[in-house]
């Protein structure tokens, strides 16, 4: 017996007809795009503003490479006419501090303090990513609202309650900053920490809330809790989103100064704040800062220049969703 073929419904037809010309409305404003972030004048202009963006960088790290006194009588693009190089800048750069550390010591700091509160932050704000995405529970959302407005409120303003806090060796009742005050860094690995969760819940909330809901469903039909959605389903998915958010927070609390001048003293003090100290009490040391500069910069630029997909894949997520 033959088929029949079905007539669509008008109301069906219609919506396929809508889905095509957005489609192809979408495809068309995509190739305009392209074409014009591809155009030779683009290219021409983002070819002058990385030359011009580089230049004062090179010019730095030719500095930090020539005597003092060709540094004091000349500058750094007459290396042809008045040549010389030598690695003394960089040798005094790690010797020089203050009485409690030197700049190796403090390089030390930096990873110290940099690579735990990474963790820490990464960890806190997965979790609350997940709860925020999938996770059932009076005023979700007016909380969120409130997470995602602590990114808009500056650092400064917490500074003296957070102040407060560490001087009562307690933070919301419980005993952290006696708990850790032998190892020195427990100030500013809880500072670090507070202050980057709510842009880190917001990025990870974006990749997590797009997780299809049938994995989910079909996860909790077969009898999984939230432990193991989490650990066996959202981590290996949301990998990629975790190290770009974790690349984010490594370099800004390597590159940080403000909460390190705060938070960060004594034998503890990052490589920023002795760098803010190097160039002398006159600024007659300033030829060692380029040298010092480029001991900080190193680690930074092997992270991002390593793992930048990741980095730039996490700002895109960050910024295409709401």
């Amino acid at each position: 017996m033959a088929i029949q073929p079905v007539d669509l419904p008008m109301e069906a037809e219609d919506a396929r007809r809508i889905k095509r010309g957005e489609r192809k409305s979408e495809a068309q404003m995509l190739g305009k795009t392209k074409k014009r972030l591809s155009s030779p004048w683009a290219t021409a202009a983002a070819l002058v503003i990385a030359i011009a963006w580089t230049i004062p960088t090179f010019g730095l790290l030719v500095t930090s490479f020539r005597p003092r006194e060709l540094i004091n009588t000349s500058g750094w693009w007459t290396i042809f006419q008045n040549w010389g190089f030598t690695l003394e800048n960089y040798g005094e750069a790690l010797q020089s501090g203050n009485s409690q550390l030197n700049m190796a010591q403090a390089f030390v700091n930096s990873f110290a303090i940099t690579i735990p509160v990474t963790v820490f932050a990464v960890s806190l704000a997965m979790l609350a990513a997940y709860a925020f995405a999938w996770i059932d529970f009076r005023g979700k959302n007016w909380l969120f609202v409130f997470v995602f407005a602590l990114q808009i409120v500056p650092i400064q303003m917490a500074f003296v309650p957070v102040l407060q806090l560490f001087a009562q060796g307690t933070v919301f009742g419980i005993p952290v900053i006696q708990a850790f005050g032998s190892v020195g860094y427990a100030q500013v690995w809880i500072a670090h920490t507070m202050f980057g969760l709510p842009l880190m819940i917001y990025l990870l909330h974006n990749f997590v809330s797009e997780i299809p809901s049938e994995v989910i469903e079909a996860a909790r039909v077969d009898g999984a809790g939230h432990g193991q959605i989490f650990f066996r389903l959202i981590l290996p998915l949301t990998m990629p989103a975790i190290a770009s958010v974790a690349i984010f927070q490594f370099l800004w609390v390597w590159n940080d100064l403000l909460v390190a001048l705060i938070f960060a003293d004594g034998n503890v003090a990052p490589i920023t704040k002795l760098l803010a100290e190097m160039t002398g009490s006159r600024g007659q040391d300033w030829h060692l800062l380029t040298a010092g500069a480029f001991i900080a910069m190193i680690v930074p630029l092997i992270v991002f220049l390593s793992l930048q997909r990741y980095f730039v894949r996490g700002l895109l997520a960050g910024s295409t969703k709401g």
